[in-house]
């Protein structure tokens, strides 16, 4: 979502590093790009004058001005800022209290509470084993209980079945006698919203918020919501004693001004930022690494623990021992590495972690979600034996299989083509030849021309 705002600060950054000293005027050039920027991506006026007030004081000091790189020393400044906005550490959820801890969820309607209340109880059971309850106070918009029981059964967490029929407080009640009964660690209360603010439903959430005393009240904004983000979050800041905030939609189109400016207004972290629709689609939210992929320098270290919880490990190392005895990696090997890789959030999620150029460079061939699923189709067009011994793939039988998968025949061949580089370079890999190996890597990548 900050891909013209990344644009954007990468040209200011190519330019700081072409000079080699650096004045109060090319400081001020560079920081009106930096500011057009920031407003093009919808970031709150207040919040772009604080972010170069602060950068203009730090870039004219002593330590960047007499710096032997000054373009790199205020490019560090830019990042270190960008980092301080949103919060400037990672902000941990609370939950040092006697079980159940509650956390109360609010926002507006559509903003991705009852979505968010699920992905945090997932997040909570399989990273901080905690036993999680569920439950909705939310009587008014139809269907809403049925949604997030639902999104508990998915996940495998436990509903608080209430009557509809019931007042909020008086589920929110009996959600809290349940928890503490049942020995639950952690209640998560899903809130009604209303598609604007008004005070019956400030009110409501008020006394939900006196009765339940809950340790984390966590405010969820739409990413996408822009300027209006920014009225939205100053309204239940000054309504309640937020703790943090959820950040949704974070994979979406938006220019990402909310993500920059809701820390600032609130005064409040962002915990937590939504990536996808899936229910592992939680990650917490890290300031600094958001601002290393502002300014177009990736996210290796998200890119890694993706990795360590995408992968299959017993897979992987079964993949490793079939390799090392020198057995031939066939199509179903290769299949099953695309699945990892859809594991991880799919091609989108990690072109969105790489640096810049890095990501272009992959872009550039023609990688996407959709070769991918399309080289999963061929693939399952096949026969088991074929998969296992793909030399047995003549002409008649390519023609079955992309008339099975749906497309034309170049595409089985295409395929064919990358499964056999890929081949080669698990074969120079078993023999230990790292260089052989990079050089085999080129055009491996499925779906890259």
């Amino acid at each position: 979502m900050f891909d013209t705002l990344t644009s954007r600060l990468s040209g200011v950054i190519k330019n700081l590093r072409g000079q080699a000293r650096l004045s109060e005027e090319n400081i001020q050039d560079a920081l009106r790009e930096v500011r057009m920027a920031l407003l093009e991506a919808d970031v709150a006026l207040p919040v772009v004058k604080d972010f170069i007030a602060q950068v203009k004081e730090r870039a004219l000091g002593r330590d960047v001005m007499s710096s032997l790189t000054p373009g790199q020393a205020v490019i560090q400044v830019v990042s270190e800022e960008l980092t301080r906005l949103m919060g400037g550490q990672t902000a941990a959820l609370n939950l040092a209290t006697t079980p159940p801890a509650v956390i109360l969820m609010a926002g507006l309607q559509g903003a991705g509470k009852t979505t968010s209340s699920a992905k945090l109880a997932k997040l909570l059971q399989e990273r901080m084993k905690k036993k999680v309850l569920l439950a909705s106070c939310d009587v008014y918009r139809p269907a809403a209980m049925e949604q997030l029981q639902s999104l508990s059964r998915q996940i495998g967490a436990e509903y608080f079945v209430a009557d509809p029929q019931q007042k909020p407080l008086a589920i929110a009640q009996g959600a809290l006698d349940f928890a503490r009964r049942h020995h639950f660690d952690v209640l998560i209360v899903d809130t009604a919203g209303r598609l604007g603010i008004d005070q019956a439903m400030m009110d409501e959430i008020k006394a939900l918020h006196a009765d339940l005393k809950p340790i984390e009240t966590l405010f969820v904004v739409d990413a996408m919501q822009g300027q209006d983000a920014v009225n939205t979050a100053r309204a239940f800041s000054e309504a309640l004693p937020l703790s943090g905030v959820i950040l949704t939609k974070l994979d979406g189109d938006a220019r990402g001004g909310a993500a920059l400016s809701v820390r600032h207004v609130t005064g409040q972290p962002i915990k937590f930022a939504g990536v996808s629709e899936k229910p592992d689609g939680l990650e917490p939210f890290h300031p600094e690494r958001m601002a290393s992929r502002i300014l177009g320098m990736g996210d290796v270290l998200s890119l890694i623990e993706e990795a360590q919880r995408g992968v299959d490990q017993v897979e992987a190392e079964k993949l490793a021992k079939k390799i090392k005895s020198g057995k031939d990696f066939d199509l179903e090997d290769f299949k099953a590495q695309l699945q990892q890789m859809k594991n991880m959030g799919g091609m989108s999620a990690l072109l969105d972690k790489l640096p810049g150029q890095m990501s272009q460079a992959v872009q550039g061939g023609a990688v996407d979600d959709k070769s991918i699923n399309r080289i999963e189709g061929i693939i399952n067009s096949m026969t088991l034996k074929e998969r296992r011994h793909p030399d047995l793939l003549k002409a008649s039988r390519k023609r079955r299989i992309a008339a099975g998968a749906g497309v034309q025949v170049q595409e089985v061949n295409r395929l064919l083509k990358q499964f056999e580089q890929t081949q080669k370079m698990m074969k120079t890999l078993s023999k230990g030849g790292m260089g052989k190996m990079m050089r085999a890597m080129r055009g491996m990548v499925p779906g890259m021309r």
